[in-house]
């Protein structure tokens, strides 16, 4: 394996040892005890209200999704930035493709903010919700593509939900899907539709646990802005462990690589 690649993977497995430490640390107490507050009837909406905008996105929306970025463009940059990579293996060229990375999904960080903000001033929280999704599958294409990956296949979307979920979890169910994310890159299955069908219920879950609290305070008049301005954080904290995702998984495949 070519040194520069050993580098860039021991990073990667430095940051994941960090994010596993977060996922085992609990929340502020405060935190807890209002989310106990909350009805139950509230998380069952929100879980079905999650499965709805993942399926109605997976199902019609990544056409609209398209229009919202120049899916060409990014595959031809990616190019560049491989042919540049198997060449000479410079630490300036994977620095580039991580940055290109960095910045198309500063722009729909921003993008969330705006969302979350207008709509919690509001008080609407379960209609931002396919917006907000939206953009985190817009964060998640773009990465796709800018590590030279397609989207729009089976496979890849069961990747793309499993990487969800694992950015969501917690504790121990962290550690399990973590593991599960790294297996598939050396080893990915077409899904059944039932396969398929039942990751999405697990990713929608996942993110109507942790969102409870923030979308429960975004459905309430004035102070639901408070629960808005969380978009962006999740936002953040999504896409950073999907391009950590995707560049670990592109960063393996060149593993083999030597130097021209």
């Amino acid at each position: 394996m070519p040194n520069i690649i050993l580098k860039e993977l021991n990073r990667i497995s430095r940051a994941e040892e960090r994010l596993k430490k977060q996922a085992h640390q609990d929340g502020p107490k405060w935190q807890s005890e209002l989310e106990k507050k909350v009805p139950e009837k509230v998380l069952n909406n929100l879980q079905t209200v999650f499965r709805k905008a993942f399926q109605i996105i997976f199902d019609k929306g990544t056409p609209l999704i398209e229009k919202t970025y120049k899916k060409e463009d990014i595959q031809k940059e990616f190019l560049v930035h491989d042919f540049a990579i198997d060449l000479d293996m410079s630490p300036k060229d994977l620095l580039v493709l991580k940055a290109s990375s960095e910045l198309n999904n500063l722009i729909s960080l921003s993008a969330s903010a705006v969302e979350g903000v207008s709509l919690g001033a509001l008080g609407i929280g379960l209609p931002d919700i396919v917006l907000f999704i939206s953009l985190i599958l817009r964060g998640c294409y773009e990465t796709a593509l800018q590590y030279g990956f397609d989207y729009d296949t089976p496979s890849e979307k069961y990747f793309i939900l499993t990487v969800l979920e694992g950015s969501m979890l917690k504790g121990n169910l962290w550690n399990t899907c973590n593991e599960l994310v790294d297996s598939m890159m050396s080893a990915p299955s077409v899904p059944t539709e039932e396969e398929l069908k039942l990751q999405l219920g697990n990713t929608s879950d996942a993110f109507a646990v942790d969102m409870l609290l923030a979308k429960f305070i975004q459905g309430l008049p004035v102070v639901g802005i408070i629960g808005g301005l969380m978009n962006p954080v999740y936002y953040r904290k999504i896409l950073s462990y999907v391009r950590l995702k995707y560049r670990k998984r592109y960063l393996l495949t060149k593993s083999t690589v030597s130097p021209q």
